[in-house]
This record gives C-alpha cells, sequence and structure tokens, in this order.
C-alpha cells in the first residue's frame, strides 16, 4: 500500500469520515450537515454524468436530433476553435455545463431533503438518547459510510479528469500502480462517464505491444522502448517485424477488395475496412497479458488476426494495413499513447492518406468499440506522442 500512494490517499478519504463519526457520535445536527454533505456529492456525480453526456453529445459525435440541431447553431468561428484544440471541450465547455446542471440538482435535493430527511432524523436521534456511548459513536460511524464511498467516487473523478489532461507522466504512473484506483475506475467512472458504451471498451493492457531493437549483426536485444523514431537495428513489434506483422495472403485481399465493392472514394473505403476490423475482431486480454509478461511467442500480424478474429492493438493495426493495401490505400501504422478510460498505455493505430485532401487522418480500430474513432474530433484528446513505424 505504501508504493501505491494514490491507493493511500482513497484509502484515508474512505476511512475519514467514518473516524470522524465515531469520534463524536451520532447526533442530528452533525449528521445533518454530513447527509447535506452526501446529498452534494450525490448531485455533483449526477451532473457529473449528465454533463460529461450531452457536452459529448453534442460537441463530440453530433450525429442525431437535437443535438445536431444544437451544434449546427453554434457560431461557426466557436466551432473552428474547437476543432483546432478539442480539450477545449474537458476544460472549460464540460466543466460549464456540468455546474449548470449541479446548482439545480442541488436546490432540488436539498428543498427535498429539508422536508423528508432532517426531519427523520430528529426522530432517530430522539430515539437512541438512552442509548450506550458506544452505542452512538457506532451509529456515528455507520451513517457515515454512504458520506465515505462518495469522497472516493469524486476524488476518483478528480484523478481520472487529470489523467486524461495529462498533468505529468509520473502521476500517470502512480494511477497505473494503485489497484484501488483502477478498479473504481473501471468499475464507476468509466461506465458513468461513457455509459454503456464505456463497458464495452477493451481492457488495453499498458504495454499491450513491446517493440524491441535488436542489432542487425549480433541480433541480440539492444534496447526496448515504445517511442523510438529512428533506431539502428532490426525493430520487432511483439516479436515480429513490421514487414511480418502486415504481411496478407490471398485469402485476406480477396475478402479486403470483396468488402469495399461499390464504395467509390478512398474515404469511403477506408471507413468500411475501419468499421469491419473493429467489430469483428475481439481484443485479447489474455494475449495483451502475456506481452505484458514478455511472451513473446504469441502470434501476431494481420494473418493470425484475420483467421483468429482476435487480437491486440498491433494486429488490429496490421491487419487494418493488409486490408487498405489490397485496395490500393495509402497507409501508416502508428505507435503512441492512448487513454484506455482510467490511464495513458501504449498503444497502436492507423493513418490512411485521402488524395483529394491531400493529408492524413487517424484511424482506430481498436476504439471502435468504444465509438467512432475515424478521423473523428476526439483523436487528439485521448491519443497523444504519435509515431510513424511504417508507410506503405
Amino acid at each position: 500500500m505504501l508504493r501505491e500512494p494514490v491507493s493511500l490517499i482513497l484509502l484515508v478519504l474512505f476511512l475519514y469520515p467514518i473516524i470522524v463519526g465515531f469520534i463524536y457520535k451520532f447526533s442530528s445536527e452533525h449528521l445533518k450537515g454530513s447527509i447535506q454533505g452526501v446529498f452534494q456529492s450525490i448531485s455533483f456525480l449526477i451532473s457529473l454524468c449528465l454533463g460529461i453526456y450531452y457536452t459529448k453529445k453534442v460537441f463530440i459525435t453530433h450525429d442525431e436530433g437535437i443535438y445536431q440541431k444544437i451544434y449546427s447553431n453554434v457560431p461557426l468561428n466557436i466551432i473552428e476553435f474547437i476543432k483546432s484544440k478539442p480539450l477545449v471541450i474537458y476544460i472549460l465547455i464540460m466543466p460549464l455545463v456540468i455546474l449548470i446542471i449541479y446548482s439545480l440538482i442541488n436546490f432540488v435535493v436539498n428543498f427535498i431533503s429539508r422536508i423528508t430527511v432532517y426531519p427523520l432524523l430528529d426522530r432517530i436521534e430522539s430515539n437512541l438518547r438512552d442509548k450506550s456511548v458506544f452505542f452512538k459513536r457506532l451509529m456515528g460511524a455507520i451513517f457515515q459510510v454512504p458520506r465515505s464511498i462518495c469522497y472516493v467516487i469524486v476524488i476518483t473523478f478528480v484523478m481520472n479528469f487529470l489523467s486524461l489532461i495529462n498533468v505529468t507522466d509520473m502521476y500517470n504512473k502512480y494511477l497505473e500502480e494503485s489497484q484501488i484506483y483502477s478498479y473504481i475506475s473501471k468499475e464507476v467512472v468509466i461506465p458513468l462517464t461513457n455509459s454503456s458504451i464505456a463497458k464495452q471498451l477493451p481492457n488495453v493492457v499498458n504495454n499491450s505491444f513491446k517493440i524491441v531493437v535488436k542489432d542487425a549483426a549480433t541480433a541480440k536485444p539492444s534496447s526496448q522502448t515504445s517511442s523510438q523514431n529512428t533506431p539502428k537495428g532490426i525493430i520487432y513489434y511483439n516479436g515480429v517485424t513490421l514487414d511480418q506483422g502486415i504481411k496478407s495472403n490471398q485469402e485476406i485481399d480477396k475478402f479486403a477488395v470483396n468488402l469495399v465493392q461499390g464504395k467509390s472514394t478512398t474515404k469511403d473505403k477506408a471507413r468500411t475496412i475501419y468499421k469491419w476490423v473493429g467489430s469483428k475482431v475481439t481484443y485479447s486480454d489474455e494475449k495483451a497479458n502475456r506481452v505484458l509478461n514478455n511472451d513473446l511467442e504469441v502470434k501476431s500480424g494481420a494473418i493470425p488476426t484475420f483467421n483468429s478474429r482476435s487480437g491486440i492493438c498491433f494486429d488490429y493495426a496490421c491487419l487494418y494495413v493488409a486490408m487498405c493495401r489490397a485496395n490500393n490505400i495509402k497507409v501508416r501504422i502508428i505507435t503512441g499513447q492512448g487513454f484506455n478510460g482510467s490511464s495513458w498505455v501504449s498503444h497502436a493505430w492507423n493513418q490512411v492518406y485521402l488524395e483529394n485532401e491531400n493529408t492524413w487522418i487517424n484511424v482506430d480500430p481498436t476504439f471502435l468499440i468504444g465509438g467512432d474513432y475515424f478521423n473523428s474530433v476526439r483523436f487528439n484528446i485521448d491519443h497523444k506522442q504519435e509515431s510513424v513505424a511504417g508507410e506503405w
């Protein structure tokens, strides 16, 4: 626990209200203040979820109904500013929406509690008047448990947000090491902030692919990193070279060509392949953990992924390259980091070149199950430190 400062902080936050409740015993006035704190925390959590949900619906997806209408009525200069600096959605617009919703919910909750909960607490205190001091302390501690839980959840939300905006690499490392934070983030924060979509997000383990550089002459590992741009020697990704990873066969090529029949533009073809790879390939937690534990005997690349319909981010990226090449689409593999909902992890994705627009666009088939990651605004929010591993 001492090696996990984040876990220690969360544990102290959980125990503090309980200890205070035990020391001060059960009292109606003291508990009213605690209850008000709990209601404020709950109101904050509800407004947080609603604020994040509606902000994303309007400013990130905006592909249906009233959300599309609201987005279309936002001044063009504001839209252009958001597109150039997508993080402003999280650090300015979203907090403002959350604050407005919180103020409304908190007002309603306080009004209801004053005519229902507070009179009930007065009656409970009257019934406990003849009880022992220890019993009153015990009841005081028990009644503080909801507040403790709310404290931990709220602080985990704050830690999660700070991780997203990438405060420091050391901070992200502390979060990764905390089992308590990881559990609460996965079981509470991600589902609440992203609804049912986030529950399906692949459990991308840190270093779910390994880059090893071997000297061409000695074939002995000379370094291991996930961010080298121009290393000397032979580069292996999960035990295979890029050429081996993107290697295709007649079955994949034929399938890829048939898949995009009827699509006339490069963008439409690239999107069709993206949707197929992202939806038909299942993320393998078992393989990610094997790679994490330096087991590079697992089969990686386009062919084994196409045959098994299973893989990790590097496999998704390799298969996407193979299917794009079959359709003469210029494509890249990108290595960097992705935000998996609780912390930044090693990740691989793709870029596709659009001739008519003379630009490369980002494509992440691994994250498709979590939303639209085909040249979307959210890409620059949860992907960083990109480096071109290969281009074809």
